[in-house]
């Protein structure tokens, strides 16, 4: 991924956040037999077992994540044999030139994405039936009523079987937020305007990233 130092983010919070807030990802593989193995999961920051992984200028901004694949996936990537790359994408959308109101400007995407390398670390029976129990509690908390793993218990044993976990201990972290950084306040709130206005191609969450990054240091 190419790094301007004006996207970069380096701050160990703000990665542990976009991880957090977007924990739908893509799992990249390179396999000798099969070449290219990708797939796609959910998963969770481990705050019990950060590091502090390459990050280039900031070595304290380590990130480790759990997840878990069918087992057969897992066989596939051959998990645990080498380095994968796990990205997570933040929120994201089109930029229209219309949209600053004045020339010359061309469309654009601005985004925000994490890109997580390391040697993943196959858990055993005991320790993959608490990642998917983890899991399954850090998106049922924000629900009224939560529902639990243990309400199913025997049956999820029973389906865990199927299932390998694993921990990524980052060994580089590479995040960027490409957010209109480059450009003056007031296009950025009239950009961030445009997001949330209900007109094609708006993303209000994207809005709120921009708006948010201006007021970080």
């Amino acid at each position: 991924m190419l790094e301007q130092e004006i996207f970069r983010v380096t701050d160990p919070g703000r990665i542990r956040d976009l991880a957090r807030a977007h924990p739908w990802a893509t799992l990249i593989s390179h396999t000798p037999d099969r070449g290219l193995v990708v797939s796609h999961l959910p998963v969770l920051v481990d705050d019990a077992h950060q590091n502090s992984g390459d990050t280039g200028d900031n070595p304290d901004a380590g990130c480790t994540l759990l997840g878990h694949l069918a087992r057969t996936d897992a066989r596939k990537h051959e998990l645990g044999s080498h380095e994968v790359v796990v990205v997570l994408q933040g929120p994201h959308g089109y930029i229209s030139p219309s949209w600053y109101e004045e020339t010359p400007h061309v469309p654009t995407w601005n985004f925000t994405v994490l890109h997580v390398h390391g040697r993943p670390e196959v858990l055993g029976p005991a320790d993959t039936y608490d990642v998917l129990s983890a899991t399954v509690d850090h998106f049922e908390d924000r629900l009224p009523e939560p529902w639990r793993l243990a309400r199913v218990e025997s049956y999820a044993h029973r389906i865990a079987a199927a299932v390998t976990g694993f921990r990524l201990p980052a060994t580089k972290v590479t995040a960027k937020a490409k957010l209109s950084q480059d450009e003056r306040e007031e296009i950025v709130l009239r950009l961030a305007g445009a997001l949330e206005s209900g007109r094609p191609y708006a993303v209000p969450e994207l809005a709120r990233a921009m708006r948010d990054i201006r007021r970080k240091p």
